[in-house]
Parts: structure tokens; C-alpha cells; sequence
């Protein structure tokens, strides 16, 4: 029998052929798949950091905790805008001498600190382990007024821009001294302190404006009347002079500040010089001027005459030059 030849396969065939090399597109998807992988690791890599980053922060607040049981003591900070200090601020927060941070009641605290009406905001922050801070902000007092109650010495208290009355601490005295009195109030009790002044905006607006386009004028300023305010739409200033000046609350102050200038110098370069004892300067350009006749000059050698009271208004002359 003869045998078969043996079959063979074309993989016995040597292969002599190098394999290609990757294309571009092949290398490009090869980038992209490294890249994912790569953006995987890091991103799983943050979120063990990140977790991380939490314990350790719930670690830290945990000792915070038991850190607060520290006492205050004198660790109290007093944020202002104004003149209140630290001594102040411990008065009338009064807080126990062993009292802690998580012993406190911030709201209880805030409401102690706006009581006094001289704050209109607090914010009461805790520092741990034991710093207790109040922010406040602080009004800004443009007049003031005597306040008597029952058969106690009448006090001062301070007026503020929005009307608000307060009995104000830490001030300087000089400066108080430097605030004119307001007149024809009426002050009505609302809680431990007062209702607020109706009317307040239009004067506030009046005193800074002669505060400061006017200065010299506005030294001599000692009281402001409120009595026509509210029925008539008046401001009555009296000066220490006694001169009185009437302002128009719904006018232009800078205006009327303007034209009671001009007419106190116009005043005061007449010959002889007219003492004016009032100004009505609401009624617009049209301003009546009330003053007294100077008294005559006294001859020489001749024995001069006890001072007689304040005469009644001699004449009336009306100005109606625009300024």
C-alpha cells in the first residue's frame, strides 16, 4: 500500500512579513483610553483626599467643642462704629463670671445691646475657644433733649437722625454741649425707652446742611422748635443771640441757608447796623425780616440808663432779591 503524502497547512509556511506599525488613528484612540485612565485615578484620588479632609475637620470642631468650655472671662471684643468701648459693652452684657460660649443666649445678648437705643444693629459672634465679639452699629446723634421723669432732676438725652431717643454713653462731653436743644416735642413712652420723634429726617437734613455750608452760622444755633413742624411744615431756630429763624421743611435748605446769610450781612453793613430779631424764610424769595430800632447813641459825659427790657419789633421790611 502506498502511503499518502502528508496535507499541509499555510501555517507552516514561514512568515517572513513584519507586522505594520499602529496607524495615527490607532495612536490617537491609545491616547484617549491613557487619558481616561488617568482622569479616573486622580478623580478617585480626590475624593479619598477630600474625605480625609472632612474627618480631620469633624476632628478639629470636635476639640473646638470641647474647647469651649473655657470661660469668657474678659475675653469680650466690642466692633463698633462709634464711641462705645469695651467697658460699656461688659456692662451691659453683664455675663456671669464662669459663663462659657455655649452657655450664652445671642439673642438674649442682642436684645440687651439695642435696648439702650444707641445701637441700631448687633450681630453677637462666638469665637472659640472663647472669644465673644459684638459688631454693632451705632446711631448717629444730631440734637438733644431734656427728659424729666417724675420729681427725679431733669436728664439729657441725645436725638437721633431717624428720631430715635436714647440716653447715650461714652460720649464726649464737649461734643454733646456742641448739639442744639430740640423744643416744642412731645416725647411718648414705648417700652423701657421712648417712641421715636415723628418730623426727625427733615431736621437732621437741616443741621447737616448748615453744619456744613454754613458753620459759623450753625455754632450759633441753641434750639430747635418742632411745635409747627407737624401742622405747618415749619423749623423755628433760635440762635444764642436770640434771634429767631423760621425754615420752610418742604423747601430747599441750601436756598433758604443762602438767603439767611445774605440777609444777616445785609443786616449788618446798614448804617447803623439793624439788630434782627426774627426771619421768616418759608414763605420762598419773598422774606419777611422783623428787627428792633438800634437804640440812640448816648452824648458824651452823659450818665447811661439801666439796660431796658427787649423792645417789641419796631418795623417790618420784606426782601425780594433771588439768590
Amino acid at each position: 500500500m502506498v502511503p499518502l503524502p502528508q496535507s499541509r497547512s499555510w501555517r507552516d509556511i514561514p512568515q517572513q512579513v513584519k507586522p505594520r506599525a499602529l496607524s495615527a488613528e490607532g495612536r490617537r484612540r491609545f491616547t484617549v483610553r491613557g487619558l481616561r485612565l488617568l482622569c479616573g485615578l486622580v478623580t478617585i484620588g480626590a475624593a479619598v483626599w477630600g474625605a480625609w479632609e472632612v474627618r480631620a475637620a469633624l476632628e478639629r470642631d470636635s476639640k473646638s467643642g470641647e474647647g469651649a468650655a473655657l470661660p469668657i472671662g474678659d475675653h469680650v471684643v466690642a466692633v463698633t462704629n462709634g464711641v462705645l468701648d469695651k467697658a460699656w459693652l461688659v456692662r451691659t452684657l453683664g455675663l456671669p463670671r464662669n459663663a462659657t460660649l455655649m452657655d450664652i443666649d445671642p439673642a438674649r445678648l442682642q436684645a440687651l445691646v439695642l435696648a439702650s437705643g444707641q445701637v441700631a444693629t448687633a450681630a453677637i459672634v462666638r469665637n472659640f475657644p472663647r472669644e465673644l465679639a459684638v459688631h454693632m452699629a451705632e446711631r448717629s446723634p444730631v440734637a438733644r433733649v431734656l427728659v424729666q421723669k417724675g420729681t427725679a432732676a431733669p436728664q439729657t438725652y441725645l436725638v437721633a437722625t431717624d428720631g430715635v431717643v436714647f440716653a447715650g454713653s461714652c460720649y464726649d462731653p464737649e461734643m454733646v454741649k456742641t448739639l442744639p436743644w430740640l423744643d416744642g416735642v412731645k416725647l411718648s413712652r414705648q417700652g423701657a425707652g421712648f417712641a421715636p420723634l415723628a418730623g426727625m429726617a427733615s431736621v437732621a437734613e437741616l443741621l447737616a446742611q448748615a453744619k456744613l455750608e454754613a458753620a459759623p452760622l450753625y455754632q450759633t444755633w441753641r434750639v430747635v422748635s418742632l411745635a409747627r413742624l407737624e401742622s405747618d411744615g415749619e423749623i423755628e431756630i433760635r440762635t444764642e443771640a436770640g434771634l429767631r429763624v423760621t425754615f420752610g421743611a418742604h423747601d430747599n435748605f441750601f436756598a433758604q441757608l443762602a438767603r439767611l446769610d445774605y440777609l444777616l450781612d445785609l443786616a449788618a453793613r446798614r448804617d447803623p447796623p439793624v439788630a434782627v430779631r426774627s426771619i421768616d424764610l418759608a414763605l420762598g424769595a419773598q422774606v419777611p425780616v422783623t428787627a428792633a430800632a438800634a437804640p440812640a447813641a448816648a452824648a458824651p459825659g452823659a450818665r447811661t440808663a439801666p439796660a431796658a427790657p427787649p423792645l417789641a419789633p419796631a418795623f417790618s421790611f420784606h426782601l425780594s432779591r433771588e439768590l
